[in-house]
């Protein structure tokens, strides 16, 4: 009898969570289907949201449940005055829109569409869907103004959960991906321009100009009929055509790059070598797979690659440049000075050639030093400091006249005044000091 009674007991405890839970729900769509949204009813809203959440036990419930409270900040939009200046209702937006509530309203619109899909039942999907369309404009808006602020990582978030929403518009992924990049988010970014290319997205497409009369300024069009049609009522004139051309060869470039700079070696590889065939003149690709084998010691297929690389950009004074850095830090001095100096042939103020050059002529001098400091005052040991000192003096005097030209090229460069400062006092050229002194 006992055990009758607590089954009883339990059945209509579940009952009356199920009366709770329905009435719960029954409240939170009459709030949600009201044309005008108050303060009031936005409290109650969101209270109602947060009692619905642990009573929702079926796959349905779960996803309505969800689908109320990810649609808050929608709510909180649609009540805003629109009557205000645009700048206000940014303001406004922003008070109660985040990257994290469009992430999350991405994942419960997603559900609920995908629900109503498997059960054949469209009770949201087309409310949804005209959600979307509204509020997209508002949310790439601040997309666009977190990327203004160098919020870099959060616009990129945002973007991609546009792209959640719409999967039509690619473009929104491809922005995500060059944010995700800006913000030094490679984890991210190598999956959305890998999704990217699984797309073949290209971006390519034509931009339809015309020049307002009455502004003079010139303005863009979606299509070409509107524009063609503002032209017809004669209110623009000047029409032009602009082709985007195809991002599909960046989008394989950066894909290898950050590969290059996860260490992926060997996935980097390949990702290059298609890169290079979407982008056959493009020597930097060149110079980032020639690292590779840097790194693996493969002096050899390095060596070929750049030579590649400078036969695609023989006057290409970056390129150059850039070798000279990476030969420098692989410790290949004599190809270093080479490619610094054909830089600077190839421009002849490029300071920062300059810089390396004296730097690299005074590379020899920390072993000296060190060798003097460990020199005795015997007979032998003052005779090894002459010759040591002579050594010295040379190199300063190589260094001296490449870091008055980078001097003279910068003059407010203080990393250069000291070590022209230093070099002149070992030369024991005092005027020269003087001078330099007197320029502060």
């Amino acid at each position: 009898m006992k055990i009758k009674q607590i089954i009883i007991a339990g059945a209509l405890l579940v009952s009356v969570t199920t009366f709770a839970q329905k009435d719960e729900f029954k409240a939170l769509k009459k709030i949600y289907n009201k044309d005008v949204i108050k303060g009031e009813d936005l409290a109650e809203y969101k209270s109602l949201s947060d009692k619905v959440q642990p009573l929702a036990v079926e796959e349905g419930d779960k996803v309505y449940a969800n689908f109320y409270r990810c649609m808050i900040p929608v709510l909180e939009y649609n009540a805003i005055d629109k009557t205000m200046a645009p700048m206000q209702i940014q303001m406004a937006l922003m008070k109660f829109v985040s990257p994290k509530s469009i992430t999350e309203l991405a994942i419960g619109l997603n559900a609920t569409l995908d629900y109503e899909k498997k059960t054949g039942k469209k009770i949201q999907t087309d409310d949804i869907n005209e959600t979307i369309a509204s509020f997209k404009p508002e949310l790439i808006n601040y997309a666009v103004r977190l990327g203004n602020e160098k919020k870099f990582k959060e616009s990129a978030e945002v973007l991609y959960s546009i792209y959640q929403l719409d999967k039509k518009d690619q473009e929104n992924l491809y922005y995500a991906a060059n944010y995700a990049v800006n913000a030094h988010d490679y984890d991210n970014a190598i999956v959305y321009y890998k999704e990217l290319k699984a797309l073949n997205y290209t971006g390519e497409g034509t931009i339809y100009y015309a020049k307002n009369k009455a502004t003079g300024a010139e303005e863009n069009f979606n299509t070409k009929s509107i524009r063609d049609n503002m032209i017809q009522l004669g209110t623009h004139i000047s029409a032009r055509d602009e082709k985007i051309p195809s991002k599909k060869g960046e989008i394989i470039r950066n894909i290898a790059l950050i590969l290059v700079d996860q260490g992926k070696t060997e996935e980097a590889k390949s990702a290059l070598q298609e890169a290079r065939k979407e982008n056959p003149e493009d020597s930097g690709l060149i110079v980032s797979e020639a690292n590779i084998y840097l790194s693996q010691n493969d002096t050899a297929s390095y060596k070929r690659l750049i030579s590649e690389a400078i036969d695609k950009s023989p006057n290409d004074e970056i390129l150059v440049f850039n070798l000279g850095v990476t030969c420098g830090n692989a410790n290949q001095f004599e190809d270093a000075e080479k490619y610094y100096r054909k830089a600077i042939e190839l421009k002849p103020d490029f300071t920062n050639a300059y810089i390396n050059l004296a730097d690299l002529v005074l590379k020899p001098d920390a072993k000296i030093v060190e060798e003097l400091n460990k020199l005795s005052t015997s007979p032998k040991d003052l005779k090894r400091y002459e010759v040591l000192k002579i050594e010295r003096q040379k190199l300063f005097s190589k260094a001296m006249p490449l870091l008055e030209k980078a001097h003279q090229l910068d003059l407010k460069d203080d990393v250069i005044k000291s070590n022209l400062k230093s070099v002149y006092n070992f030369l024991e050229m005092t005027d020269k000091v003087k001078a330099l002194k007197e320029e502060n």
